[in-house]
């Protein structure tokens, strides 16, 4: 066991206790007990004085008012971590906040929410007292505000401005298993249930777990009794505590404390060390990079068993899914080891960027996460060189965001503050725009134009522009344009341009892209006119070019042109015909004349601007025909990401047999090409990028009915199915041959798969079996899965919404997990709502197969049926869907004739 603080046996656990944000040794939070609690549970009354009509009063309002500004808390917390007579697990707690006033009020506003406060001597929730000379007014009323999630506490008098006054409290909460606030984590260890007391505060939660100012810009310390140090000022999101019976391995980098903690079992198989070997240089990496001094004196970093999240950058003390963290060489595959590497460092970099330097409200949530989504990269770069990882924004972030930015309904990187007020709404901004624009666009794209580094101000514009005169690069800008010009055009608008090149007329345009042109009326307007300034990067005949700028340019034509160099710019290039073919005509004689990555881009631009009608969808598809010379992960992932939405759209029409026949034609040569290099698949390729490309090899063979390869990964199941103790498939091919296997098989492949997914004691094998049991193909199965969803003791709360896109992802499955939806969503929506990203994800998974006009009709009855009880963060997933599935009904209806046309020919005659 490792050390750490430990709470008495009287709480009926040994628990480790971690903090956040500390000046010493223990930063911010411990959670203990008070020796003044009584033994017997507290009788509490909260009086609740509901709102029936909608008022200006200040506690009818979302955020806090400017007249108080918070110093400090002192908190102490005692969760039960068994079960009380009522079946409920909680903690109960008592904290003080002191705090100043800056405006002169005869009101308190805190937040609070599902906490139920003893009353005091006098009647009132709170006790006030002053700090000063100046007595503090008496209480007039006090009462909880559930909808705005405030404890409201009216005055008998003013407060004085500039005096300090004391707030105190006495609560109880329950220990739920929500995934939010304090919470509960459960898992079984050597046949011993034992229960994880856990936090998770962002965005809106620390009110959750005791009454505080919980606003980003209110920073403040706190005290735990007196043998722990005060905190660093900080923000209530950045806050953690755990208990725990967990173990811990640690080592000291530069005068760093690094601890890994993790159950017992998982520290003792050394699945911790890959992440304690990685933190150090990362860290280090980081002071560099910001050029600043890690702030702090440890860092923790826990996986825990329910985390609805990823992982959050707790100060001090990350938090993550044990996916996210551990890492066993026996059960992880080359991607786990990615993520945890990238994860890593996309934590460590808000250490700095988010932590050390904060966000004034959630409306710029895009400063936080994109920056550190940017730099995570880099960091995981240098945590693994040989990977070439910064490749990977491409396929990871550049594609995936054009996605959604590219809808009318998508949103500009930062709203006004006005805008973003609910809890909810706060939630829905933590999307691909707010991660992967910032990661595509401006720092990708104008950070390493200019070469800065080192920026980690809130100013930012003004602190770039700064650097461009102070390093002699202004003159690289466009005459009369500044940082902020031109990257204003990119925050404060939504999309992004396509630009277009004429090489026969030498004209350069640019114009908003949308995936839906139909959409155009309904897209708000913008002070700029949806015009941006682009820095342009482009080669002719395979000579790289200077770089220029998108004003009014020029081009003469010479050969063929390339634009968008490396994808270091946010945008779509489109040409004339004739350079399209030019193009084709490379691709297909000596691809490697064009960078591995623009091959990946100009598979993935011309599927898009077929999408958009700004080219023919035949001409998308005929970027595809050089595939059987490509050996590349890059062009091969993003062909097949394209090819997908072909198959959302017709893996139901007959046209599905002409498009499972091409693609085994073209994947033929790329599966062989690895079962040579492997020694017919015995060995995994030494690539990073290599590794990715095996793994689709074998996925687009087996789906595409090549009868080499699905005798290859049924018999690899089968024999792990006679011998369940050894598995013989390489952690790197898991997920796709238990998917292949399972597809191919009956109950008996799907009852062997589910007993091995309960029987899992490490959370990445878990994932992979959890995954491919929603690849079945008999809808028993996937509908008595689906009903699994509802039962945390078979599928985790936090999983359970990803497994119902995996199910609907199953073009067996999509009906069925639609149906589940609608029939069971006022119980989803009430009991996995922990996560930002979960309510959003599973309504766009679900109906991404979407293309029939009764299909949206189903959709928008669904959005008009669920309008009392709400989408919460997946309020704009609903809208998105809808134009979504608008979009595809028409895209199907204009080019269904000429793509089956188009399969028909291109599939080798036998």
């Amino acid at each position: 066991m490792g050390g750490g603080f430990y709470i008495s046996k009287f709480v009926g656990v040994v628990g480790i206790v971690f903090g956040a944000g500390a000046v010493a040794t223990i930063i911010a939070l411990a959670v203990v007990y008070s020796q003044e609690v009584a033994n017997n549970e507290p009788q509490v009354t909260t009086p609740v004085i509901p709102t029936t009509v909608p008022s200006n009063e200040p506690w009818d309002k979302y955020r806090l008012p400017d007249t108080l500004k918070p110093d400090h808390y002192n908190l102490t917390l005692w969760p039960r971590l068994t079960a009380n007579a009522q079946g409920l697990y909680i903690f109960t707690g008592k904290s003080y906040v002191v705090f100043q006033c800056v405006k002169e009020t005869d009101l308190i506003l805190i937040h609070s929410n599902k906490l139920n406060y003893t009353k005091w001597a006098d009647g009132h929730l709170a006790k006030l007292s002053a700090l000063g000379s100046t007595p503090a007014p008496t209480i007039k009323k006090s009462w909880l505000q559930p909808t705005t999630q405030f404890l409201v506490l009216e005055l008998n008098g003013k407060l004085a401005v500039g005096e300090s006054y004391q707030l105190d409290t006495v609560f109880v909460g329950e220990l739920a298993d929500d995934l939010g606030g304090f919470y509960r984590s459960v898992y079984t260890e050597e046949g011993v249930e034992k229960v994880v007391a856990t936090t998770q505060m962002q965005p809106t939660d620390a009110r959750k777990a005791f009454p505080c100012f919980d606003e980003p810009a209110m920073k403040n310390a706190l005290v735990i009794m007196t043998s722990f140090d005060e905190t660093k000022k900080m923000s209530t999101y950045l806050l953690a505590f755990i208990v725990s019976d967990y173990d811990y391995i640690n080592s000291t980098r530069d005068n760093v404390l690094i601890r890994i903690y993790a159950r017992k079992k998982a520290i003792a198989d050394g699945q911790g060390e890959y992440a304690l070997n990685k933190t150090g240089p990362i860290l280090k990496f980081f002071e560099k990079y910001y050029n600043a001094t890690y702030p702090l004196p440890k860092s923790d970093q826990i996986a825990l068993p329910d985390f609805n999240a990823g992982a959050m950058e707790n100060w001090g003390l990350i938090t993550y899914r044990e996916t996210a963290l551990l890492y066993d060489p026996n059960m992880s595959s080359n991607s786990n080891k990615e993520r945890i590497a990238t994860i890593i460092a996309h934590e460590l970099a808000h250490m700095w960027f988010g932590n050390l330097v904060t966000l004034r409200w959630w409306n710029d949530l895009w400063l936080n996460e994109g920056f550190a989504s940017y730099v995570e990269y880099l960091g995981a770069n240098e945590a693994e060189p040989d990977w070439n990882i910064k490749d990977l924004i491409v396929l990871g972030d550049v594609h995936r965001v054009f996605a959604v930015d590219a809808l009318a309904s998508s949103h500009p990187l930062s709203s006004k503050e006005e805008d973003i007020q609910k809890p909810e709404q706060i939630s829905e901004l933590f999307d691909a725009i707010s991660y992967s624009k910032v990661r595509s666009s401006i720092f990708s794209t104008y950070l390493n134009t200019f070469a800065y580094d080192n920026t980690v101000y809130t100013d930012l514009w003004d602190h770039l522009q700064m650097a461009v005169n102070s390093t002699g690069t202004g003159a690289s800008l466009p005459t009369g344009q500044t940082v902020h010009s031109i990257m204003n055009r990119w925050v404060l608008q939504m999309g992004f341009p396509v630009v277009t090149i004429n090489t026969a007329t030498g004209q350069i345009n640019q114009q908003h892209f949308l995936l839906d042109p139909a959409t155009a009326g309904s897209v708000p307007p913008s002070d700029f006119n949806y015009e941006w300034i682009v820095p342009i990067r482009w080669m002719n005949t395979g000579v790289v070019q200077q770089q220029t700028w998108l004003l009014d340019k020029t081009v003469t034509e010479e050969d063929w042109i390339l634009a968008n160099l490396n994808v270091s710019g946010y945008y779509r290039v489109n040409y004339d015909n004739a350079n399209w073919e030019r193009l084709l005509n490379v691709l297909s004689i000596h691809h490697e004349s064009i960078p591995v990555i623009n091959r990946a881009q100009l598979v993935d631009d011309a599927f898009n601007l077929a999408r958009a009608k700004y080219i023919d969808t035949t001409l998308a598809l005929r970027t595809t025909k050089y595939l059987r010379t490509e050996r590349e992960y890059m062009p091969w992932e993003s062909a097949l990401d394209n090819l997908d939405f072909f198959y959302l759209m017709f893996d139901r029409s007959e046209i599905f047999g002409d498009m499972q026949a091409y693609l085994k034609y073209q994947v033929e040569p790329l599966f062989k090409h690895f079962g040579n290099i492997t020694r017919n698949w015995t060995d995994v390729p030494t690539g990073h990028m290599d590794q990715y490309n095996q793994v689709n090899a074998i996925r687009v063979a087996c789906s595409t009915g090549m009868e080499e390869c699905q005798t290859l990964t049924k018999g690899w199941y089968s024999q792990w199915m006679k011998d369940s103790a050894n598995n013989p498939i390489h952690p790197n091919l898991r997920t796709t041959v238990y998917c292949s296997a399972i597809a191919a098989g009956g109950a008996a492949e799907w009852q062997f798969g589910w007993d091995q997914f309960m029987a899992a004691t490490i959370a990445i094998e878990a994932d992979k079996l959890r995954s491919a049991l929603a690849c079945t193909k008999q809808p028993w199965l996937l509908n008595k899965y689906l009903e699994y969803t509802l039962d945390a003791t078979k599928i985790r709360k936090q999983d359970a919404t990803s497994t119902i896109v995996y199910i609907a992802s199953n073009v067996v499955g999509q009906s069925l997990a639609w149906d589940f939806m609608r029939d069971r969503w006022s119980y989803i929506f009430t009991q996995y709502g922990g996560g930002s990203f979960s309510f959003s994800n599973l309504i766009n998974g679900v109906t991404k197969r979407f293309s029939t006009e009764f299909e949206l009709k189903q959709l928008k009855q669904f959005q008009a049926d669920n309008s009392e009880v709400g989408f919460g963060s997946g309020t704009l997933a609903v809208s998105q869907s809808i134009e979504r599935t608008t979009a595809n009904i028409k895209w199907v209806a204009e080019n269904k004739d000429s793509v089956q046309a188009w399969f028909n020919t291109e599939v080798p005659k036998e």
